[in-house]
């Protein structure tokens, strides 16, 4: 069980969560001394550097996880169809630098893209399943990746996780779960004050949570009756044997730190 928070920089924090005057380069390193697992979201917006990634993971603890959040680029331009060089890109910029420290990988769909099996059936399967074979589709990505900014390499192989986020409420068939399950994929369980579907079916080992407000989107605090009930579905969870990975990503009000600190007390 890892509950932590969706990003780490936000300067609104600062003087509440980050201590004042803490130095801005050392913000990751007091959030991981304070939760198991955070969430990478720069790299939905954008290519991150090998660079970054190594700085990441010297940054943390022995035993810290990310989260990574696959490129907008690929769910959301080209809508998961043609990103063979998109996947090779994403994966060469980085991704393998974290080593025993990368956790699931995150794929957020856009609200407008519905449910087609067959369009997310063939994605789905086009991942990577291991780290090696993340490696070998990276050596194959395209000029848009920079020599000098690849990395390719691997200290093991090991298996890669993925959720998905699903935004459009054709989701909700049994269909869809179905298909999840198959192909070993977790639903994500997103919590988004109503404006998205809010699914809890267990589709593979894991639980991937995603808190986002449930009063008002990205800004709403979670009170402690609510906090109480994502605790008992976080126990719910782990009598069934999963894993759990809880993310707060209600930041605009700096309540995120604080909720996922409140939340990992009471489990």
């Amino acid at each position: 069980m890892r509950i932590g928070i969706s990003g780490w920089r936000y300067a609104p924090w600062r003087g509440d969560f980050y201590p004042s005057g803490l130095p801005q380069r050392r913000e990751l390193e007091y959030a991981a001394e304070r939760f198991g697992s955070i969430e990478i979201n720069g790299t939905f917006y954008a290519l991150q550097r090998p660079s970054s990634f190594l700085r990441w993971r010297d940054e943390t603890p022995d035993g810290f996880v990310f989260a990574v959040k696959g490129g907008r680029f690929v769910t959301h331009m080209k809508r998961l169809v043609d990103v063979d060089d998109a996947l090779a890109n994403f994966f060469a910029s980085g991704v393998l630098a974290l080593g025993p420290k990368l956790g699931p990988v995150l794929w957020q769909l856009p609200p407008t893209l519905a449910f087609e099996p067959e369009r997310l059936g063939a994605f789905l399967t086009s991942l990577p399943a291991s780290t090696r074979e993340a490696a070998a589709l990276a050596a194959r990505h395209t000029d848009k990746v920079r020599e000098d900014r690849v990395w390719t390499e691997i200290d093991a192989d090991r298996p890669i996780r993925y959720a998905l986020e699903v935004r459009h409420p054709s989701f909700a068939d049994e269909e869809a779960a179905a298909l999840l399950r198959r192909l070993d994929v977790a639903l994500v369980v997103a919590d988004t004050a109503g404006r998205f579907p809010f699914l809890t079916e267990a589709t593979t080992d894991f639980v991937y949570v995603r808190l986002h407000g449930d009063t008002e989107l990205y800004a709403s605090g979670y009170t402690p009756e609510a906090l109480d009930e994502w605790a008992a579905r976080i126990r719910g969870w782990r009598s069934e044997g999963r894993d759990v990975y809880v993310y707060f990503d209600n930041d605009i009000k700096g309540y995120a730190p604080w909720d996922a600190l409140e939340l990992q007390r009471r489990v």
